[in-house]
């Protein structure tokens, strides 16, 4: 499995593009806006095709380039339902939204839940609910890749931001000790802005929520 990091959008946010070339499997993690053109030169390249969109969690900078992607590769949608609202009816976040922008709907395909495992690349990908930033945030751990993409759950030396609607400071903390905290050591952390990190980095240095 090939992991590159795609960043796009006003505020540069990592989407992740998953591919195997060797059977033509791709999985896209969040759509942030003015994916689809960066996608499609990957795909093209390695001559794979991506049958499913994994949102970590509703906020606009990660689904805003979701409708873009569905209509041009008719890829299943995956997401928590606690953020239903914000993906297929993004208008509520209308007071969050910068001048003139626009955040299209997108219909969900399949909702998750925590516990949920997923087949991709040959292995169950198991899925975690980690509210807290938002209430349907959601992480994608691969067991036998160990790798983790948590979205805005947890950063590089930082948390996911707690002030806005459906933020939990404390909820936040429980997820990341019980979910993140959780995992081996060695796991890489990909987050959903800034660089990649590793579970143990995190528990060793991280001044918000400590190992």
């Amino acid at each position: 499995m090939n992991v590159h990091v795609l960043p796009a959008g006003p505020i540069p946010t990592n989407a992740y593009l998953l591919t195997d070339p060797s059977t033509g499997e791709a999985v896209l993690i969040d759509a942030p806006e003015g994916i689809w053109g960066k996608a499609e030169t990957v795909l093209k390249a390695e001559r794979c095709r991506l049958t499913r969109l994994w949102l970590t969690h509703g906020h606009w900078d990660h689904t805003q380039g979701a409708a873009e992607v569905v209509r041009n590769t008719w890829a299943q949608v995956h997401a928590h339902g606690a953020d239903r609202p914000l993906i297929e009816t993004p208008e509520v976040m209308r007071p969050l939204l910068l001048p003139g922008m626009v955040v299209e709907p997108v219909k969900v395909d399949r909702w998750l839940e925590d516990g949920d495992s997923i087949d991709a690349f040959g292995e169950k990908v198991r899925v975690s609910h980690v509210p807290g930033h938002c209430p349907g945030s959601l992480m994608f751990y691969f067991e036998g890749k160990q790798a983790a993409f948590p979205g805005d759950a947890l950063f590089r030396g930082s948390v996911g931001r707690t002030d806005l609607p459906g933020g939990d400071a404390g909820e936040l903390e429980r997820s990341i000790r019980s979910r993140i905290y959780t995992l081996p050591d060695a796991t890489t952390v990909y987050p959903g802005h800034g660089g990649p990190t590793t579970v143990g980095e995190e528990k060793a240095h991280n001044p918000y929520v400590s190992g």
